[in-house]
């Protein structure tokens, strides 16, 4: 049974009020409420165990290293990579993007060779590969979406030529909730032998992550997504690819031996790991993850499901209303939509008053904004603690909002 007071019980924020209302959280496609484990955990590792990881040769120092190691392993296991080697801890998903344009485009691109992304991405998918190309020259292509916010595959192929050097796709659409067949992506760069990143930041959260079975060359994610601390994520290499990569950053803990003639670099993870890292939040990080296991990704992706099929059906009986993205069964825990003229940025507003938090804007998405012709709408994102009383508060709240238009 999947007991939602119980898991509610874990988050008390959502026991407080927002302007004399229940809050109704609705936001978890920008960040996630965090249980008191996670919390209890870190402000135990604060009291306790504090100290700086790895060098020390002090009983703190090492306490602290086999938390932050363990960590490592947890990830691991989370979406099955092969080593602890493969896992390099990072600020969040945007830095780990970064890190591969960064590293890549400097190792493996020259001017006019290309990297794919596609027409949903977020900026941090984009971004940084436009970086990369007032840097070096190199092209930035975006695979197209139909109407109903689904990828084009069949245009993928065109689009790939032997200038082609890496195809970079997310998982799934912050703002669509489209969930990208991105095995056949890969599979169909890997006939081309070209990498694929795989940006997994509205995926881990919602579903069991093999990057095994998904045979991607990169995997990207934040903890505070799914639950854990703000400001780690991790990017998952494949060992042959972060061996060919030179480092992100230069520092302590990512070198082996300093002369002023010669910098010699660490083994992995740690080449891409300077300075000292936010030990703590791995810490923070492990136990979220701890926290999904014991729900299960089978209960969580069948409740989460319920809830965003629910929605859609509840919404759809509101005159004016346009939701995008496909159809309920193909896309993940998120809800994007307008109400006829109605601007998103006061539909947001006055559903705050009500005590209702959902997102509104471009999403950090603005071509695929560009793409539905519109300037932004508002985003309901569901997580393991949401429930369908939930839904209907949002959907009378939105009936209220329209009724003073």
């Amino acid at each position: 049974m999947y007991d939602i007071k119980k898991i509610r019980a874990d988050f008390p924020i959502l026991s407080r009020e927002v302007y004399g209302k229940p809050l109704v959280y609705l936001d978890n496609a920008a960040t996630t409420q965090k249980p008191l484990c996670v919390l209890d955990a870190m402000r135990d590792e604060y009291l306790n165990v504090n100290a700086n990881v790895h060098r020390g040769v002090h009983y703190l120092s090492q306490q602290a290293t086999d938390l932050h190691e363990a960590a490592r392993e947890k990830v691991r296991q989370f979406i099955n990579a092969r080593k602890m080697e493969e896992i390099v801890f990072t600020r969040g998903t945007t830095e780990a993007i970064n890190l591969v344009a960064s590293s890549f485009c400097e190792s493996q691109m020259k001017e006019g060779d290309e990297v794919i992304v596609t027409e949903m991405e977020h900026h941090s998918n984009i971004v940084s590969w436009q970086l990369q190309a007032m840097k070096r020259g190199i092209v930035v292509k975006h695979l197209a979406l139909n109407d109903e916010g689904e990828l084009l595959i069949e245009q993928l192929e065109p689009l790939i030529s032997e200038r082609t050097k890496l195809i970079s796709v997310a998982h799934v659409s912050n703002v669509l909730g489209t969930i990208n067949p991105v095995e056949e992506i890969i599979r169909n760069a890997h006939e081309h032998n070209i990498p694929g990143l795989v940006d997994g930041a509205q995926s881990a959260p919602h579903f069991k992550i093999d990057v095994q079975a998904m045979d991607c060359d990169f995997f990207a994610f934040s903890g505070h997504k799914m639950y854990g601390p703000t400001g780690i994520g991790v990017l998952y290499g494949k060992e042959e690819w972060l061996e060919k990569l030179p480092p992100y950053q230069g520092g302590g803990e990512m070198i082996d031996k300093v002369t002023w003639e010669k910098t010699t670099f660490e083994r992995l993870p740690f080449k891409f790991e300077a300075g000292t890292p936010d030990y703590i939040a791995t810490h923070g990080l492990a136990k979220a993850i701890d926290y999904i296991d014991t729900i299960g990704f089978e209960a969580i992706q069948q409740h989460e499901q319920k809830l965003t099929r629910y929605c859609i059906e509840q919404l759809m009986t509101i005159d004016g209303m346009t939701i995008y993205g496909p159809v309920a069964n193909q896309r993940d825990a998120v809800v994007s939509f307008n109400v006829g003229n109605i601007h998103h940025l006061d539909m947001g507003t006055l559903l705050d008053r009500l005590g209702i938090a959902v997102r509104t804007g471009h999403h950090c998405a603005q071509p695929l904004m560009d793409r539905f012709g519109i300037s932004g709408t508002v985003r309901a994102s569901f997580a393991l603690y949401n429930t369908k009383e939930e839904v209907d508060t949002l959907v009378a709240g939105i009936r209220r909002v329209s009724q003073m238009f």
